[in-house]
């Protein structure tokens, strides 16, 4: 690939190299430093000669993660390092090791080594398998307590080294025994301290880390004029100290780690799977985190599996070469993004800096103080940990989510961060349960007395409905419908069953059901069918959020097997109309009755021509017609001034839409009429009517009936007056409903 394309691939072009180096170049000075203490803050547990050992590990991971991580990532400007996860997490799995004393330390690094890499392969695989948008949902608490328990941790690991306690002392013992202390280590640390943070208000243009270590340095040889031993190297407690030994190089040192890889068992490797799975999620979230953050300052949007990928690539590469694992890092990215950096360049730029400088500066590296060091990770570590949560207590509602921050944070502190980590998705799944039940599963529950299908009814069968429809409960599900609501669920629905016998549930809004579910609305069906009732579904989406089939899913644990009198519908208005159908069947007699055509005496709009003599004159302008199931009677846009009036059958008046698609707007069945619309304003059709049944019709023409009552003008006043009498109950009927929907 030629080489212009190659950088318009990777790096968007020329356009911004001036920014992208710049970026590059300030976000170096802020993660070089960061990532020697890390390094330092996790391989000197394994004691002082591994000081040296932990800064080259903190600067080959700053340098694999700064030149892998942007090239395979999907988030631009981001700036991968060394990060204060992977120190206490690696810190604390360090400081085990050593005390079971089962382990060398020259083994040890090898473990740590490996940990680094199965963190790298599971966040390649989170990636890979779409896992990105899965990491975001671990609730707050949890992650915040975690965040909050590192920077605990890392804050009581670096207390000895800016103490400069002597090796086998406790932090609670050292810090009450004074005598312990080194007193030119302290000034340095709380000097480095000082200027990390009161460097915003002072100077913006340089980062803050910077002028802690500057002014580290300053204090630490401006006491080496009064102490002479710390102007050198040579068994120099206070410094990093030479980074390779005497006639060592990177190279044999990487030999050896590698040739130990081969001492590592199947044993070795299950037991260290549990702090791989922790630090490889603590970094995912940390580097998601990060670009949720950029996202919101640069406008943009990040490819959170890309990224993934990228990241865990660079974290095997960093472990590989002996680094340290890492993260896209907040502070970095912001200095890089407020430095002029662009594009995924400055990224790549920021890990060449670090080995220019590791290459031409390890002399100096060597003279920095390691109080220093634990100055900056303590000022890090102190801003990682969440004090606003403190004020979740101020309301009941929040008192629980304060206990799992605080939860996490004492088991981080007094047991580890791999227990943590069990306890934090434990509370996490309690969270889940706890938002699921505060929530009631019914959306809203209704009555047949109160809301009826769209199939207009004559006022006979209104009447009945209107006394009998309280056989019908129609509840509108909503969430998950799992072991933690089935309870709620039975509470809610118990009074119901003992007096209707049609409880229809509407399923559109529900994202999953499990086996305690199914369990429950089977017997949600014996208890109806004990009373010839029906349990009846409608809207049973064929693939919910969850990817299941909840028909498929009810026919294999046997909810639909025959003998159940249990119903699916498509939509709640079919469900609605097959229940009012059975109340009507059994309440007004002769099944036979419904299916005999009606006469134009029996027509309720027409009932009072024939005490007027009237009817004579209407049949002169009535046309008596029949359809068959299926047939159009009229579409959209139609030019027409008839009036339908049913004798009998069903027919259903539907609006078009785009793309074959449709929707139904009302459905009239025997003795109702339709088409007034046209019948008053002579205007085009608004809406299609199909024949739902073998219908038959009687058809009033305007033209012809203006011509009849033309001699006999009351016949046109009183068919007009029935006419707005029938679309007044049809509006107050709509309106009670609309009222009944909005208030359940």
């Amino acid at each position: 690939m030629p080489l212009n394309k190659m950088l318009q691939k990777w790096f968007g072009g020329y356009d911004h190299i001036t920014g992208d180096l710049w970026g590059g170049f300030a976000a170096m000075l802020v993660a070089l430093p960061a990532a020697i203490a890390y390094g330092i803050a996790v391989y000197a547990v394994l004691g002082p000669q591994y000081v040296a050992y932990g800064s080259i590990a903190g600067i080959i991971g700053a340098i694999a993660l700064g030149m892998i991580a942007p090239l395979l990532g999907g988030s631009p400007r981001l700036i991968s390092a060394p990060c204060a996860p992977a120190a206490a997490v690696m810190g604390a799995l360090a400081a085990e090791i050593i005390k079971t004393g089962n382990v060398s330390p020259a083994n040890a690094v090898v473990v740590l080594m490996f940990v680094g890499l199965l963190a790298g392969m599971l966040e390649l695989v989170y990636g890979a398998l779409g896992g990105g948008r899965f990491i975001k949902y671990i609730p707050y608490p949890v992650v915040s307590g975690y965040l909050s328990g590192v920077g605990a941790l890392i804050i009581l690991s670096q207390f000895p080294k800016l103490l400069g306690l002597p090796k086998g002392i406790s932090v609670m013992s050292g810090m009450l025994t004074p005598s312990h202390w080194q007193g030119p280590g302290i000034l340095v640390g709380v000097i480095t301290m000082a200027g990390v943070l009161a460097a915003p208000r002072l100077v913006r243009a340089v980062p803050a880390v910077i002028i802690g270590l500057s002014a580290g340095l300053l204090a630490y040889f401006g006491i080496s004029c009064f102490i002479p031993e710390l102007r050198t190297l040579v068994n120099n407690k206070l410094v990093i100290g030479p980074l390779f030994q005497e006639n060592g190089s990177f190279a044999m040192m990487l030999k050896g780690q590698w040739s130990a890889f081969s001492n590592v068992r199947m044993a070795d490797i299950a037991s260290l799977l549990m702090p791989a799975v922790t630090l490889s999620v603590l970094l995912s979230i940390d580097t998601l985190k990060t670009c949720v953050v950029m996202d919101t300052m640069t406008r943009s949007r990040h490819n959170a599996n890309r990224e993934l990928m990228g990241q865990g690539s660079a974290n095997i590469v960093s472990a590989l070469l002996g680094g340290m694992p890492g993260s896209g890092t907040m502070g970095p990215t912001l200095v890089n993004i407020g430095s002029g950096g662009r594009t995924r360049l400055s990224g790549f730029l920021e890990g060449i800096f670090v080995l220019i400088a590791f290459l031409m500066l390890a002399w100096f590296i060597a003279w920095l103080p390691i109080a220093a060091l634990a100055g900056i990770l303590m000022v890090v570590a102190w801003r990682m940990i969440d004090f606003r949560s403190v004020f979740l207590l101020r309301q009941r509602a929040t008192v629980l989510d304060f206990c799992v921050i605080a939860l996490v944070v004492i088991t981080a502190v007094y047991f580890n961060l791999i227990a943590a980590a069990g306890v934090g998705m434990g509370l996490a799944i309690l969270l889940f349960i706890r938002e699921q039940i505060r929530g009631s599963v019914i959306r809203r529950k209704i009555y047949g007395d109160q809301i009826s299908s769209k199939q207009y009814r004559v006022q006979e069968e209104k009447e009945l409905l209107q006394q009998y429809g309280n056989l019908i409960t129609v509840a509108e599900l909503q969430g998950s419908l799992f072991f933690g609501t089935t309870d709620q669920l039975f509470t809610e629905i118990e009074p119901d069953l003992k007096r209707s016998r049609f409880l229809i549930l509407d399923m559109r809004r529900v994202q999953s059901v499990d086996f305690t579910a199914v369990h429950m609305l089977e017997l949600f069906g014996d208890i109806l069918k004990e009373r010839e009732g029906y349990l009846i579904f409608s809207h049973l989406l064929p693939t919910l959020p969850t990817g299941q089939n909840l028909e498929a899913y009810f026919n294999q644990l046997g909810l639909l097997k025959l003998g159940r009198n249990v119903k699916i519908f498509l939509t709640l208005d079919e469900a609605m109309q097959w229940s009012e159908d059975q109340i009507l069947d059994e309440h007004r007699g002769a099944q036979a009755v419904k299916d005999q055509p009606l006469g134009l005496a029996e027509i309720e709009l027409l009932r009072e021509f024939e005490n007027v003599n009237g009817l004579p004159f209407m049949k002169a302008c009535v046309v008596e017609l029949s359809f068959k199931a299926g047939e159009t009677l009229f579409r959209r846009g139609d030019i027409g001034d008839e009036l339908f009036i049913i004798r009998r059958g069903i027919v259903r008046i539907v609006l078009p839409l785009e793309n074959d698609r449709y929707h139904i707007l009302t459905t009239f069945g025997r003795g109702n009429f339709f088409g007034e619309i046209a019948f008053l304003d002579r205007g085009a059709r608004s809406a299609d009517a199909v024949a739902d049944t073998d219908t038959d019709v009687f058809v009033i023409s305007r033209v012809q009936f203006d011509e009849v009552s033309r001699s006999n003008p009351t016949l046109g006043v009183m068919l007009f007056a029935r006419l707005a009498r029938g679309l007044a109950m049809r509006l107050r009927y709509t309106d009670a409903e609309l009222r009944v929907l909005k208030e359940a």
